[in-house]
């Protein structure tokens, strides 16, 4: 009997073992909404379900699409279109002063749609903004709250990293691509951004609808023009098989149980 057991329990670390060898990492390189909406919730049923484990790298639209066309990932994720995140790695790439050549075969995979919300701190007692005011308030041209209808408070613009594609979208819908005011907060995730919002009397921020919904903080939204995007993965050419499974599950009614 003792013999048995310990042959079962050599058998039981040897299938652990084997087990681990077989589990592949996917490095994915990208937005940092399509890494807290899709993956960040999923990854348990996502590994049971393909064997699979995420590496998740979060530096923005922009830069994920410069590591895929530099070969450093087999897949980026992105939270705007695939022109849009073309036009985002070409900015992020003149930031650094390199140059991005777009690869002639992209294919953009999406896997689901996402809003997003203005916010402000809890404490400013503006409820609605337009389009008209948004753009002055991020580009510096309303530089106190009281000028919309709020307190005598300073403006703090705060926005995501160049690359990302919040920030990108935003610019492009509300903004028409005018650069943020001189001096505003550069912030580098979601989570950071409503964070700083919180913590700033006079703050001003776009983020994920969704992350924002769980992850509010001090901050609230305001009634603004309404701003949809894709949240999606991008390959060159027809994906890995082992990108094609994430896709797959992601896309069955099983892995859409798993998105925020």
């Amino acid at each position: 009997m003792k013999i048995l057991a310990h042959s079962l329990v050599i058998l039981a670390f040897a299938n652990l073992a084997y087990s681990a060898v077989m589990a592949e990492t996917l490095e994915v390189s990208g937005s940092t909404t399509v890494q807290e909406r899709i993956f960040k919730s999923a990854a348990s049923n996502l590994k049971s379900a393909t064997g699979t484990d995420i590496k998740f790298l979060p530096v923005g639209s922009g830069k994920g699409l410069m590591a895929l066309a530099e070969g450093k990932v087999p897949v980026s994720a992105t939270s705007e279109t695939l022109k849009d995140t073309v036009e985002s790695a070409k900015k992020a790439a003149k930031d650094i002063d390199k140059t991005f050549t777009e690869p002639s075969n992209l294919v953009f995979h999406e896997i689901s749609r996402d809003a997003i919300v203005v916010i402000v701190n809890k404490e400013n007692s503006v409820t609605s903004l337009t389009k008209a005011q948004l753009k002055d308030l991020n580009t510096g041209k309303v530089k106190n709250w009281k000028e919309v209808g709020g307190a005598d408070l300073p403006v703090k613009v705060i926005s995501s990293h160049a690359g990302s594609a919040t920030r990108a979208v935003f610019q492009k819908h509300i903004m028409d691509g005018v650069e943020y005011a001189a001096g505003f907060a550069e912030i580098r995730t979601t989570k950071e951004e409503i964070n700083a919002v919180s913590n700033e009397k006079g703050g001003i921020g776009a983020v994920s609808e969704a992350f924002f919904a769980a992850n509010a903080g001090k901050a609230k939204t305001v009634k603004a023009p309404q701003i949809v995007r894709p949240l999606a993965l991008i390959t060159v050419g027809q994906p890995t098989p082992a990108v094609q499974k994430v896709i797959d599950y992601f896309k069955s009614p099983e892995g859409k149980k798993n998105i925020q």
